[in-house]
């Protein structure tokens, strides 16, 4: 691409890049990742405060070889709010916990059973739209953080929306030189004007805030049925968590199934959960905004990663700072997201594209058409207190197809092993 260059993912960078960068990576989540506390009714500052060191100690159980930013998970949301209404949040936080700790002993398993079983659980024919699904179905969230879905469309919303999309998007393929690699940057901070142009940003909460406070730390209680109300949930989350690390090893060009190993990811993403239980934060999960970031940027590297982490923890301290960040109104997000999602499911597209995924044979129709349809169509499963639904519904049903025709496949009955 003519005046912009790939950033590797351990490659370096100028402390003068490395701001506006680290910056840019922090505003793509900052949205999403605080209206999980906002939720349960905890304070942000604390989650502000695990983000940070979660991500940095996922860089540091990955060798520094996977850039991925981790934000407060969403899967826990339903049966979380069943247990905080029973039981109150240090029970929740007892199920964080324990999901956490679970989910370290099953990258334990993973390190020792290898990864060959993805290929055959899900194949490209079904990761490809799974991928794709993680994009696709936080679309509507994008659109609902614009105001495109009110009952009544406020004008002055749908203009920052169109300014923001419209910087990111034209910016991404007019910038060159270091403008190029902060598209996302410059359209929040464009976004942002509009927005105070149009007179939607609120001051309030900044000129309230404290400018020093120690995050709101809590210790976790255990209860067995709190616990199996919430345990489930590692379903969801080694499957959202899978299909992540497919889709970064897509953006970034490099298998990071294998080196640093699944093993590695999963365990610095459950470790980072189970940490968060014990100190009052709620579970964290690798984010899809700042996968897409670096998809639109080609800046890969994890000391970006890493300086985007630093930055949340400044801010769990930075009663103002963090306020400041807030006052980021819902249209910027949105139009963000609008490029930040599409490039997540391009990627799970891309994966099909790259395996040269065979549609005149049956068994790969088959599966990608069931897998699509059954994570857009809005249908849902429930057992017991947990809902699949979406991407993980799908990802749920293309496995066990797959693993279906692998076993007809054993027995000599499908008519296209040749």
């Amino acid at each position: 691409m003519v005046g912009r260059r790939i950033i590797q993912v351990e490659e370096k960078v100028p402390v003068n890049m490395l701001v506006p960068l680290s910056i840019q990576h922090m505003f793509a989540m900052f949205g999403a990742s605080v209206l999980v506390p906002f939720i349960f009714g905890i304070n942000p500052a604390v989650v502000l405060f695990m983000n940070g060191v979660g991500t940095l100690l996922f860089i540091l159980v990955t060798k520094g070889k996977a850039p991925a930013y981790l934000g407060s998970s969403f899967a826990f949301l339903a049966p979380a709010g069943i247990v905080i209404e029973q039981f109150g949040y240090p029970y929740a936080l007892g199920g964080f916990v324990v999901v956490g700790f679970c989910g370290c002993l099953l990258a334990f398993v993973v390190y020792k059973f290898g990864t060959k079983w993805i290929d055959i659980v899900l194949p490209p024919a079904a990761m490809g739209p799974v991928v794709a699904l993680i994009g696709l179905e936080l679309s509507g969230s994008a659109a609902q953080n614009a105001g495109l879905l009110d009952a009544e469309i406020d004008g002055r919303k749908v203009i920052v929306f169109l300014v923001t999309l419209g910087i990111a998007v034209f910016g991404n393929i007019l910038f060159r030189g270091f403008l190029s690699v902060i598209p996302i940057l410059i359209a929040v901070i464009a976004g942002y004007a509009a927005a105070l142009c149009c007179g939607i940003v609120d001051f309030a909460e900044v000129a309230a805030a404290p400018f020093f406070a120690i995050p709101n730390f809590q210790a976790p209680k255990f209860n067995p049925e709190a616990i199996m109300i919430i345990l489930p949930v590692i379903l969801v989350i080694t499957s959202e968590h899978i299909g992540h690390q497919v889709v970064t090893s897509k953006v970034v060009g490099r298998d990071l199934l294998k080196d640093p190993g699944l093993h590695r990811s999963l365990f610095g993403d459950n470790f980072s959960t189970m940490l968060s239980g014990c100190i009052g934060s709620v579970p964290t999960t690798t984010y899809g905004e700042n996968i897409g970031v670096m998809a639109v940027t080609g800046v890969y590297s994890v000391y970006v990663i890493g300086g985007a982490a630093v930055l949340s923890l400044l801010c769990s301290f930075s009663g103002k700072l963090s306020a400041l960040i807030s006052t980021v109104p819902g249209p910027v997000i949105g139009g963000i997201s609008f490029l930040l999602y599409g490039m997540i499911g391009t990627s799970g597209l891309r994966i099909l594209v790259d395996s040269k995924v065979d549609y005149g044979n049956s068994r790969n129709l088959s599966l990608t058409s069931v897998i699509f349809v059954t994570g857009l169509s809005g249908i849902a499963l429930k057992i017991g207190n947990i809902q699949l639904s979406g991407m993980v519904l799908a990802c749920v049903v293309g496995m066990i197809l797959s693993l279906v025709f692998f076993g007809l496949d054993k027995l000599g009955l499908t008519n296209d092993q040749g």
